[in-house]
Order: C-alpha cells, then sequence, then structure tokens
C-alpha cells in the first residue's frame, strides 16, 4: 500500500465519461489526475449566428436532468441584453420552475446515486420490497421525483426542455385546478423530505477539507437572484463573477477548470447551505434545525444533506407562492434592439453556480456566448479531496475499501458523471503512465 497506482479508465457519467489517475509512492500520494474525457461539444459557438428568440431551448439540450437550469440562465442573460425587466409574476414563474427542477433533480441523485453508497448496495434496485425501510425509500424515491416533476410541469411545460419559459416571460400561466393538484402532492411528500434529511443526517462520513466556497446569495434561497458571495466574504455582483475566475487549462483533460482568485473553491448545495441557511424558508428552518446545525461544514458529503434540506426548502417556497399568489396571463415582452447588447445570467443549479454571458446584435443574433458550468468550477477541488482521501485511507483501508471510498466522494459531488449508481471500474496496476 506504500507504492502503487490507481487507474480508472471509461467512468460512466451523465453526459459522458471520465478517467482517473492516482499516482502512490513511498506512503504519500504524488498526483491525481480527475480527467473529463467527453469529446467537445462546441455549444459556446454552437449558440453563435442563433435568433435570441431559439437560444434557450437550443442552450437547455445542454443537459437532460438540468436542462431547465441552462434555460433559465441563458434566458437572464438575453434579457439583460436586451434590457427586458422581468414582470413580478414572471419571477414567481421562474422561482417556482426552478423549485420543481430542484426537487426532481435532487430526488433523481440522493435517492438513485447516494443513497446506496449509504446503506453498502450496489444500486437502489437492490432494495428488497419485504423490507419494510428498504420499500419505503424505493417508494420515497419514486412519489419525490414525481412531485418535483409535477410542479415543472404546472409551470414551465415540461420536466426537461421545458416550452413555457420565453425571453421576455412565460407563454403560459397555471391553471387553479392544477395549481390545487400540485399544492395536495406537496403537502403529501413533505414528510418523505423530512425523512431523507433524517437518512443522511445519520450518515457518519468523516472528512473535511479547507477550502473556499461560493454561491450565489438570494433572500429567499431561490437559486435565481442577488450577488455572489464567497466564504471569505466577498460580494460579487453577477456581471463581475468571471472576472475573479482564472481559467486554468488540464492537460489531459476535456473540461477546463477553474479558480477563484487564484486558489480550488466549491460550488453547489454544501456553499449553498453555508453561505445563505439563513436565507431558507422559516418552516424548512424550524423543521430541518437539528440537520443545519451540521453547516457550515467542510465536509463535501454534506453535500448530500445540503440538497437534502433544499428539496425540503423548495417544497415550502413552492406551497407559500402557490397558494399566496393569482396568477393571470399577462403578454410576452418584446426586446429592444436599438444596439449591440451584452447580459449576464447567474444562477445556482442543482450542481452549483451556472454562469451565462451573451452578446446579442442589433439583429437580434447571438455573436457570442461563454458559458461556466458546475463541473468545471468544482473539478481541480474534486483532485484535491480524491488526494487527501487517500491520503487518509492508506493505513486504514484496503484497495477494494479505498476504491469505494473514492466512488462516494465523487458522487458527493454529484458531478454530472455521478447519473450512473455504479460507476468505477479502477484497476490497481503497477508502472501507470501517470506523470510521465
Amino acid at each position: 500500500m506504500h507504492n502503487f497506482d490507481i487507474t480508472i479508465e471509461n467512468l460512466t457519467k451523465m453526459e459522458g465519461h471520465a478517467d482517473l489517475e492516482v499516482k502512490v509512492r513511498e506512503g504519500v500520494v504524488e498526483g491525481v489526475k480527475f480527467a473529463i474525457t467527453e469529446n467537445q461539444r462546441f455549444y459556446e459557438q454552437a449558440v453563435r449566428g442563433q435568433p435570441l428568440t431559439s437560444a434557450p431551448q437550443l442552450m437547455s439540450r445542454i443537459c437532460g436532468t438540468c436542462s431547465i437550469a441552462h434555460l433559465l440562465c441563458c434566458i437572464e442573460a438575453l434579457e439583460k441584453a436586451t434590457g427586458i425587466q422581468p414582470t413580478p409574476q414572471a419571477l414567481l414563474l421562474k422561482k417556482l420552475t426552478m423549485y420543481g427542477l430542484m426537487i426532481r433533480d435532487h430526488a433523481l441523485h440522493l435517492y438513485f446515486f447516494a443513497l446506496p453508497d449509504l446503506v453498502g448496495k450496489d444500486s437502489i434496485l437492490d432494495f428488497r420490497e419485504d423490507d419494510p425501510q428498504e420499500h419505503k425509500l424505493l417508494h420515497d424515491s419514486f412519489d419525490l421525483k414525481r412531485a418535483g416533476n409535477l410542479l415543472s410541469t404546472l409551470v414551465a411545460g415540461k420536466a426537461v426542455h421545458a416550452p413555457y419559459p420565453t425571453v421576455g416571460g412565460f407563454l403560459r400561466v397555471p391553471d387553479p385546478a392544477g395549481i390545487a393538484k400540485v399544492v395536495a402532492e406537496l403537502k403529501r411528500v413533505r414528510p418523505l423530505a423530512l425523512d431523507l434529511i433524517q437518512v443522511f443526517q445519520k450518515w457518519d462520513a468523516r472528512f473535511a477539507r479547507d477550502t473556499e466556497y461560493v454561491a450565489l446569495s438570494t433572500q429567499d434561497f431561490s437559486f435565481l437572484d442577488g450577488d455572489v458571495m464567497t466564504s471569505k466574504g466577498v460580494c460579487i455582483p453577477e456581471e463581475a463573477y468571471l472576472d475573479h475566475l482564472i481559467n486554468v487549462a488540464i492537460p489531459y483533460s476535456q473540461a477546463a477548470g477553474f479558480e477563484f482568485e487564484g486558489e480550488e473553491f466549491v460550488v453547489g448545495a454544501l456553499a449553498r447551505l453555508n453561505l445563505n441557511r439563513e436565507h431558507l424558508h422559516p418552516q424548512t428552518r424550524k423543521d430541518a434545525a437539528a440537520a443545519l446545525r451540521a453547516f457550515p461544514s467542510q465536509n463535501i458529503f454534506h453535500n448530500n444533506l445540503a440538497q437534502a434540506i433544499e428539496v425540503l426548502h423548495s417544497i415550502d417556497h413552492a406551497v407559500e407562492l402557490l397558494e399566496t399568489t393569482s396568477f393571470t396571463p399577462e403578454p410576452v415582452q418584446k426586446p429592444v434592439l436599438t444596439k449591440e447588447g451584452t447580459g449576464v445570467g447567474v444562477i445556482e443549479a442543482p450542481r452549483g453556480t451556472l454562469y451565462y454571458r451573451l452578446t446579442v446584435g442589433r439583429n437580434g443574433i447571438v455573436k457570442k456566448a461563454n458559458i461556466v458550468v458546475p463541473t468545471a468550477q468544482n473539478q481541480i477541488s474534486i483532485e484535491k479531496d480524491i488526494a487527501l482521501l487517500v491520503q487518509n485511507s492508506l493505513e486504514k483501508l484496503d484497495k477494494p475499501a479505498i476504491e469505494r471510498e473514492i466512488e462516494k466522494l465523487i458522487r458527493a459531488y454529484d458531478p454530472c458523471m455521478s447519473c450512473a449508481s455504479h460507476f468505477l471500474k479502477v484497476k490497481w496496476v503497477k508502472g501507470s503512465p501517470l506523470g510521465a
């Protein structure tokens, strides 16, 4: 265990593949290469030349599960580029759209990919129907995910590639009958969200590394507006976020990494809870008070607990908004194109801060695009965490156990590649080309 290499090839992931190599010499981790090997997809180039009216739907195709996050972030950037100020109702509908996404996406990750790690199973499909606890967790997973789908469909038209949100507003508003049905379903599954929090609150995964956390600070934890905040107390306007990011070329990876003012950092649910927990819905803060005592945290495994708390918050705020708002049809605002304009959109996607910067010409055609996704921002931190995890495990665990712990850590970040519930196939070999 003092001299070996870990080689992981063709990790299954949500949008492609990734490889990992770890080099240990004389009991010291000398190098970690976390390589995202998905083919480059050139969306920043593909959106150039597209009309601003069709650009959001194009960009939503970047990701299936997070299509709504890309859709809304693109819309925000284009609205700012063309001088559109969303109406109060449009803002509420955007918040509800994000809540549907968070419930569905977090439920997918927590139940299907993280929960098997917690209970020592390869897959949620291995849960036994004749075991009362496993039966409940299995059925809770579908119920909670379905509730998120229903909310997204009510407000945005679909749970994936939603058709209603557009530049300048929403093409439709929720009907009262649909609202009553969704509110009833959200209230029904709320206890399941509380149970989910308790499940991950009991996960005693001890790990900590000092790093910086970055997230959008929103006054109602809506994932949409506010300034970018850091755990060091820095406050940055959305439009200036990219000025603080340093693009790091990673020669062995198809995805560039990012540093925040020269240091690695973490985005995602853990960062949001570390920085914004006081802005959670009051009922969420009350009922999840015991779990919230874990934050602020430097343990990336608490990202799972943070996501579970965000599910409860999304339910609570969505119910409040749906019960207290009367939605009426309103015309979609038309962009005023008197000159070339540039707009920045920043939202909190399920996996962290998502950044769009789009330039639109007078003819309404997108001329330039710059997109920074959460996983790219976390890539360097993932490498640092893997190195520390392996180093701390050398005298305690055998090779198969270390493999399993690496899997759990990567999945805790909920990056794109965490979609596969058992995706790591590790080959322990000598003479790895790592560092050659």
